[in-house]
């Protein structure tokens, strides 16, 4: 387990993982921060560590929320806050479990995630230099996010041993040390093989071998690096709202389910534990829901 870092340092990687993993826009960011910050303080007061935190000291955290009236609504986000703070603690390695996951909660509406449409997609690999050093490598990155719906953390820890292209899969490491196998688009896989000479000419620093997608400096790409990409070529496709990796991610598995894929099946391609975080797919637009009930709906079926 790795040792804690100063607060300051820690509150710092915890915003940049609200950014790049979780694509919050800069308000949210700052609420959770603040969140995390009134939770440190509360264990700061009663002499206990982050680093020991159990569920018996958060519940009393909470507790003392409600305590001064804050209201419902707020307690919920606050509670959301420290539930994807514990998540990064556990994802960095800073804890071997996550206190937070069975922290009460009241029921609220989620909200939905940002998706583009394939036509957007299309419109940011177009966008893609060519002439550039880095141009192919940019269209492998962005068929692996959209094809195979990984987390940005899972891209940039992409392995070369990971690799089985013949085969139509990689194997990729997700949340927890979890491994799991996900198929590979045909478009993918072509794109990643036209990169690899572009990758062999590059001077290769010591122990960044291992990884697939490199900078011209040789060293593997970090998290913010494919934030900045994503950015620069939305803008270039003329998508004006936020967007950032995760957003592909999700385009991902709402392209999918559109496309009919099976739930369970695309909880598995998106390494989710449980199918409760895959359902916040099942999302139709008011016309569709009401041509699949008028359709399927027994009374109006007697008519047709």
């Amino acid at each position: 387990m790795r040792t804690l870092p100063a607060w300051d340092k820690l509150l710092g990687n915890y915003q940049a993982f609200l950014l790049l993993e979780k694509g919050l826009s800069d308000n949210s960011r700052q609420a959770y921060s603040n969140d995390v910050c009134k939770l440190a303080a509360f264990l700061s007061a009663g002499n206990r560590s982050l680093a020991d935190t159990d569920l018996d000291d958060l519940r009393e955290f909470i507790a003392g929320l409600h305590d001064l009236g804050i209201a419902g609504t707020t307690q919920a986000r606050i509670v959301s806050g420290v539930r994807s703070f514990f998540d990064f603690l556990h994802l960095e390695g800073y804890r071997d479990d996550n206190p937070a996951q069975m922290l009460e909660v009241g029921r609220r509406a989620r909200k939905l995630p940002e998706v583009l449409a394939v036509e957007e997609i299309d419109a940011m690999i177009a966008a893609i230099d060519m002439s550039t050093r880095e141009g192919q490598r940019n269209r492998a990155i962005m068929e692996v996010l959209y094809g195979c719906g990984l987390r940005v953390t899972e891209l940039v820890e992409l392995q070369m041993s990971s690799l089985f292209l013949d085969e139509g899969y990689l194997r990729v490491l997700g949340k927890g040390s979890k491994e799991r196998i996900v198929p590979v688009s045909p478009a993918a896989v072509a794109e990643i093989r036209a990169y690899l000479p572009d990758r062999a000419a590059i001077d290769i620093k010591p122990r960044e071998e291992k990884y697939l997608f490199l900078s011209k400096r040789g060293t593997h790409l970090t998290r913010v690096m494919i934030f900045y990409i994503i950015k620069k070529l939305a803008a270039l496709a003329d998508i004006t709202r936020p967007i950032s990796p995760h957003t592909l991610r999700h385009s991902f598995a709402t392209h999918l389910l559109e496309g009919g894929a099976n739930l369970r099946a695309i909880q598995q391609m998106l390494g989710h534990e449980s199918i409760s975080t895959t359902e916040i797919y099942l999302h139709l637009d008011n016309t569709e829901l009401r041509r699949e009930i008028l359709c399927h709906h027994p009374r109006n079926m007697r008519r047709m």
